[in-house]
C-alpha cells in the first residue's frame, strides 16, 4: 500500500489578504445601489471603473488607478445610456477601451482619454443593437481582438465583431439561442473555444459559440447554480448556487459529463450570491460574497480531493461588488499574486485588497509569479470566426523582462545561429500556452545557446530541433525527459553554489581589503 503525506505540500497556503490603508482607497465614490447580481466594477492597470448612482439614465466613473483619497463631487462621467448600467468590463488587449450594456437594451464601447478627465464622455465609439430587452452581461474573447459577447433578457447571447468601421452595429456575426430563461453567467476557456454558461433554468452548459452547438447540457436537482466559471485548462468547471436549503453551495464538475458533479459542499447560510474567481496561473480559486466581507480561498488541483481550502480573509464591511486587476499590473516587489477592489456602498468607498505570499527575500519570486497572459491578442476576429484556436501569449511579470503594458511591444531579438532555436526565442518573455507546458525543455535550450556562442566559427555542429544529436540526442522516451531534466536541476543546484561560493570569497577579500586600508592608516 502507497503511503500518503497527512498533509500537502503547497507555497500558497500561508497566503493573507491585507487591505489597503485609508490613503490608498477611492472615498466619496457613489457607488450604485442597483441590486443586479454583477460585479459593477472594472480594473486594469490604467484605470478603475465603477458603475454609479445617476439620475436619468446609466453611467459609471472612471478614475486613472493612482488618483486614490477623496474624488471630486463633481468628477466627470461616462453617462451615454438611458437606462442603468449593469455590467461594464475592459477590453484585455488595450487598457484604454471599455464596453459597457444597460438596461436600455444596448452595447455600448468607449474610448477613454490617456489624460485626466476634464467633461462629462456621451459620445461612444460603437453602439450594438441587437438586443430586444435589457443586457445583463458582457465579455470579452480571452484570446481574440474585437470579439465581444453579450447576452441579454430575451435569453440570447450575441457575438460581435468590432473589427469594422461601423459605429452602429445592428448584426452581430452570430445569435447563440440555446437557452429558454435568462443567463446568468458565462465563463471562457482558456483559449475560448468553449463558453459555459448557467441560466435561470437551473442548467449549466458548455457551448461551442462557432457552431452554436450545446456540447454538454446539466441540471442538479439539489443545486440551484447561479455563477459558473471554467478552470482555465483543467477540463472542470466550478459553480455557486444554493442548496434545497438556501445555504450557499459551490460544485465541482467535469466539463466532458455534467449529470454529477464531482464534488459539492454547503458554505453557510447567508442569502448573498457568491462570485468565483479563478487565476489560472496560480491555481487558486477566490470565492466572494455579496453582501459580506469575507473572501474564502482554495487551491485547485488535478486529482482528489480537487478543491484544498486554504484561508479566508475576513472583514467587517460588507462588498455589494468586486473588481479584479490583471495580473501585469501586481507589486511583484511585495510578493503580491492578486488584489480586489472591493466596492462598500456603505461607506461609499472602493477598498483595495492585496493577497499576498509571505516571503523574506526582496528578490523577484519566479516560483510563485509564472508566465501570465500578455496584454496582446494572439487572433485577430476574422482568424477566430474562421475556426482557429490559439491559447493566449505569455509573458514574464520579472521587472524589465518586456512588454506587459498595453498595448505591449515586442521585440524582436537578433537572428541566432541555431535557426530552428532562432523561432522559438522571439522575445524573451512572450510564448504561445503550448510552450507554457514544457518549460524546462525551453530553459534547456536557453543554457544550450549560451553554450553555443561560445564555439568557434570553424567547428560545425549537427543540430536537430536545438540538440546537438551527438553531444547529446534529444529524448525520445518519457524516462529519458525526465532523466535530461533532473541532470539540468543538479546543474542548476551547482551553479547555485558556485555561485554562493563567489559572493563569500568577495565578502572576505572586502573584509581584507578593508583591513589593510585600516592598517595603513594607522601608519
Amino acid at each position: 500500500m502507497s503511503w500518503h503525506p497527512q498533509y500537502r505540500s503547497s507555497k500558497f497556503r500561508h497566503v493573507y489578504g491585507k487591505a489597503a490603508s485609508k490613503d490608498k482607497c477611492y472615498d466619496c465614490v457613489p457607488i450604485t445601489r442597483n441590486v443586479h447580481d454583477n460585479h459593477f466594477c472594472a480594473v486594469n492597470p490604467s484605470f478603475i471603473a465603477v458603475v454609479t448612482e445617476c439620475a436619468g439614465g446609466g453611467a459609471f466613473l472612471v478614475i486613472p488607478i493612482k488618483q486614490t483619497g477623496k474624488l471630486d463631487p463633481h468628477y466627470p462621467k461616462v453617462c451615454g445610456h438611458k437606462g442603468n448600467v449593469l455590467d461594464i468590463k475592459w477590453n484585455p488587449f488595450n487598457d484604454f477601451v471599455i464596453a459597457s450594456c444597460s438596461e436600455d437594451a444596448t452595447v455600448k464601447i468607449w474610448d477613454i482619454p490617456n489624460q485626466l478627465l476634464k467633461r462629462n464622455i456621451t459620445t461612444p465609439k460603437k453602439e450594438l443593437l441587437g438586443h430586444a430587452r435589457r443586457v445583463g452581461l458582457i465579455e470579452w474573447h480571452p484570446t481574440a481582438d474585437n470579439i465581444l459577447f453579450s447576452s441579454g433578457y430575451d435569453y440570447k447571447i450575441m457575438i460581435w465583431n468590432l473589427d469594422v468601421k461601423d459605429t452602429v452595429l445592428s448584426k452581430p456575426v452570430k445569435i447563440l439561442d440555446a437557452h429558454k430563461d435568462v443567463v446568468l453567467s458565462m465563463s471562457f476557456n482558456t483559449d475560448g473555444s468553449l463558453l459555459a454558461t448557467a441560466c435561470r433554468d437551473r442548467k449549466i452548459r458548455v457551448i461551442d459559440p462557432r457552431a452554436g452547438t450545446v456540447l454538454q447540457e446539466g441540471s442538479y436537482k439539489s443545486h440551484r447554480v447561479n455563477k459558473v466559471l471554467f478552470l482555465g485548462n483543467m477540463k472542470k468547471l466550478f459553480s455557486t448556487g444554493t442548496s434545497w436549503w438556501n445555504n450557499r453551495q459551490i460544485a465541482l464538475w467535469d466539463q466532458n459529463d455534467l449529470s454529477v458533479p464531482l464534488l459539492e459542499e454547503d458554505l453557510d447560510g447567508s442569502s448573498g450570491l457568491l462570485f468565483p474567481i479563478y487565476d489560472s496561473d496560480t491555481h487558486m480559486l477566490y470565492v466572494v460574497g455579496k453582501g459580506d466581507g469575507n473572501i474564502r480561498y482554495y487551491e485547485i488541483s488535478p486529482e482528489k480531493p480537487y478543491l484544498n481550502y486554504l484561508m479566508e480573509y475576513r472583514s467587517h464591511l460588507p462588498q455589494k461588488g468586486i473588481g479584479m486587476m490583471p495580473k501585469r499590473g501586481l507589486d511583484v516587489a511585495a510578493c503580491e499574486i492578486f488584489r480586489f477592489y472591493k466596492l462598500i456602498p456603505t461607506k461609499s468607498l472602493i477598498e483595495p485588497i492585496s493577497m499576498i505570499v509571505p516571503r523574506r527575500s526582496e528578490s523577484y519570486q519566479e516560483d510563485i509569479y509564472p508566465l501570465t497572459a500578455a496584454a496582446q491578442p494572439a487572433l485577430t476576429a476574422q482568424e477566430w470566426l474562421n475556426g482557429i484556436n490559439k491559447g493566449p501569449l505569455l509573458v514574464s511579470l520579472r521587472p524589465g523582462s518586456g512588454a506587459v503594458n498595453s498595448p505591449p511591444q515586442f521585440l524582436e531579438p537578433e537572428p541566432l545561429k541555431a535557426t530552428d532555436l532562432s523561432q522559438q526565442q522571439k522575445g524573451e518573455g512572450r510564448m504561445s500556452l503550448e510552450d507554457k507546458q514544457n518549460p524546462k525543455e525551453i530553459k534547456d535550450g536557453r543554457r544550450r545557446l549560451k553554450v553555443e556562442e561560445k564555439v568557434p566559427k570553424n567547428k560545425q555542429m549537427c543540430l536537430s530541433n536545438g540538440f546537438d544529436v551527438f553531444e547529446c540526442p534529444p529524448p525520445k522516451t518519457e524516462n529519458e525527459l525526465l532523466q535530461m531534466y533532473y541532470r539540468q536541476q543538479e546543474e542548476i543546484r551547482r551553479l547555485r553554489e558556485l555561485v554562493n561560493q563567489r559572493d563569500i570569497q568577495i565578502k572576505q577579500l572586502e573584509l581584507e581589503l578593508k583591513n589593510l586600508c585600516t592598517d595603513t592608516g594607522n601608519y
